[in-house]
């Protein structure tokens, strides 16, 4: 008994004194403050004993707030063995924003010892101590520093998931998720910081408009224009609304990317006078969306532009006619056209070109001649498209003369068609044996600034082919050469084919190794004219080409007598 009574005197005495080592010491001590430290940090020492967990963390917190430098913390804490509990342990002891600087020390103390590094949990600690004290540059310049240690880690969302852990037990401000994506901006990790925001979303953090920025003006700089639209949808699908710096960061972005004029013109042709840049932006939006064919995603954004004044009435309703005409939903985009009167809008030329292309593209060139004809009725101006559609849906449908003289009207006009449309329309002539007109075409609009491609003169040289002209079928090759246009194997094959046909082998097997030496195949048609070709006059040249023929796997189409020669 008086043994046990002895054994709870002592374990009290011991108690009292490790207590006493760790409160201020009294005023009229006769020792230094730091001489208290030292001794409770001694004793456990002499005992070969390392200190237990929480009074680690005690003594060292003590260290900081007393001010002790890097020097004398080493030295004090030699012995001591860091570990990523210990050091969680010890910021979260100090995550008061008084001791804010203390904990930013103690972090990168122990950075520096031996054998230890940080864990990202660690730094999702820290910075988010950092962002409640309002320090933010440190905040930032260990997010910078922590994402640079982990570029291509396996898991996108390591740091985020750190501070959304964090976040509670240090109760944090939204702020540091803010200079996350910042940071992600900073250091160019775009694509990553865009996932992250979607990310910190669903997990019901808002970000700024600030932070949508910086990403913004990092993609806008990096040519990555689709991924501008995507990150500025979401925006607004968000809610999360554009200021100056986002209007004027994407502007420049239309810029770079050289839809601005196109915009403007669109905008010009509803509204007739210039809009404001926000305008210019949500109808550039909200078009490319209905392009992509993303009816109802485009239509949704568009009602809540529409409700916060972000876009015109008269721009809503043109783009809303447009939709409809997309789905091919004719009598509902009507419906939405007669509205649009009623309300006191103005017909625009947008609007009826939207319905001329809709209805080339089903084939009902009536329909649209008649929408054609009410916009010069009306004293609209028909633009570009409003011909290429009428030229290309003509063409399609069979009726070419309508189709040549919509080209000539449209020549008549200044304007050139464009590159899809003319090919349709000389693809068609070539088929009825018009290459001849489709040639005289070309030749007029070449000088108005017109860039015809390989398809345009492929169309031309096999309809000169067909009609066994090999000067015109030359001449438009070596046109093609002079334009710096890289023939193909169509090309090619008509070239070879026409020469064969005529007799000049030599020249036709001099166009063969060109072809060769480009990379370019042979195709059975290119075989079968050159054994053809030979099989009267050279009948070891012609079994050449059929082996080499059969070798690429190739059939033969008949039968041939090499012996004849």
């Amino acid at each position: 008994m008086l043994i046990r009574l002895n054994m709870v005197m002592i374990m009290g005495l011991l108690r009292r004194i490790i207590a006493s080592s760790l409160s201020t010491p009294a005023r009229n001590s006769s020792y230094p403050c730091h001489c208290y430290h030292q001794l409770f940090v001694a004793r456990f020492l002499h005992n070969a004993a390392k200190p237990e967990g929480d009074t680690v963390v005690n003594a060292i917190c003590y260290s900081l707030r007393k001010g002790y430098n890097w020097d004398t913390l080493s030295r004090k804490f030699q012995s001591v063995e860091l570990n990523h509990l210990l050091v969680e342990n010890v910021l979260l002891e100090l995550k008061e924003p008084i001791d804010a600087k203390r904990a930013l020390g103690f972090f990168h103390w122990s950075a520096q010892r031996k054998n230890f590094a940080h864990e990202v949990r660690s730094y999702g600690l820290m910075v988010s101590i950092l962002v409640r004290a309002q320090l933010l540059s440190d905040a930032q310049a260990l997010l910078e520093s922590v994402l640079k240690k982990n570029v291509g880690d396996s898991s996108t969302f390591l740091v985020a998931d750190s501070l959304l852990a964090s976040y509670k037990v240090i109760v944090s401000s939204p702020l540091v998720f803010n200079l996350l994506v910042q940071a992600y901006s900073k250091l160019r990790l775009f694509e990553i910081g865009f996932e992250v925001c979607c990310y910190l979303e669903e997990h019901g953090f808002s970000l700024s408009v600030t932070s949508y920025n910086s990403l913004i003006h990092v993609v806008q700089k990096s040519n990555q224009n689709s991924l501008i639209w995507k990150i500025y949808e979401h925006m607004i699908r968000r809610k999360i609304y554009p200021n100056e710096a986002t209007i004027r960061i994407m502007i420049n972005g239309l810029c770079k990317e050289g839809k601005l004029q196109a915009t403007v013109d669109i905008l010009d042709r509803i509204n007739g006078k210039r809009c404001p840049p926000l305008v210019i932006i949500n109808t550039c939006l909200i078009y490319r969306i209905l392009e992509e064919g993303r009816i109802e995603v485009g239509m949704a954004l568009l009602k809540g532009m529409l409700q916060r004044n972000m876009i015109l009435d008269t721009v809503a309703h043109s783009l809303t006619v447009y939709a409809k005409l997309r789905l091919q939903n004719f009598d509902s985009a009507l419906e939405v056209y007669e509205e649009m009167l009623k309300r006191g809008f103005s017909a625009n030329s947008f609007v009826h070109t939207s319905f001329i292309g809709a209805y080339c593209s089903e084939g009902k060139i009536d329909e649209a001649n008649w929408w054609f004809g009410e916009m010069e009725n009306t004293g609209l101006k028909p633009y570009g498209e409003s011909f290429n559609s009428l030229i290309e849906g003509c063409a399609k449908a069979g009726k070419l003369e309508e189709s040549l003289s919509y080209c000539e009207k449209m020549i008549e006009r200044g304007l050139v068609p464009s590159l899809l449309a003319f090919n349709e329309m000389v693809g068609k002539l070539r088929e009825i044996g018009e290459v001849k007109q489709a040639n005289a075409m070309l030749t007029r609009i070449l000088d108005k600034g017109f860039s015809p491609n390989e398809t345009t003169y492929s169309y031309l040289i096999r309809g000169y082919e067909k009609n066994d002209q090999i000067q015109e079928v030359l001449k438009l090759y070596y046109e093609m050469e002079y334009r710096l246009l890289s023939p193909g194997l169509l090309t090619f094959t008509s070239l070879i084919r026409s020469l064969c046909q005529c007799g000049n082998l030599d020249q036709a097997e001099r166009y063969l190794r060109i072809m060769k030496e480009r990379s370019l195949d042979p195709s059975e048609d290119t075989y079968e004219a050159l054994i053809t070709g030979y099989i009267e006059k050279d009948g070891a040249k012609a079994l050449h080409h059929y082996n080499e023929m059969i070798s690429k796997g190739f059939k033969p189409c008949c039968s041939y007598d090499f012996d004849r020669t």
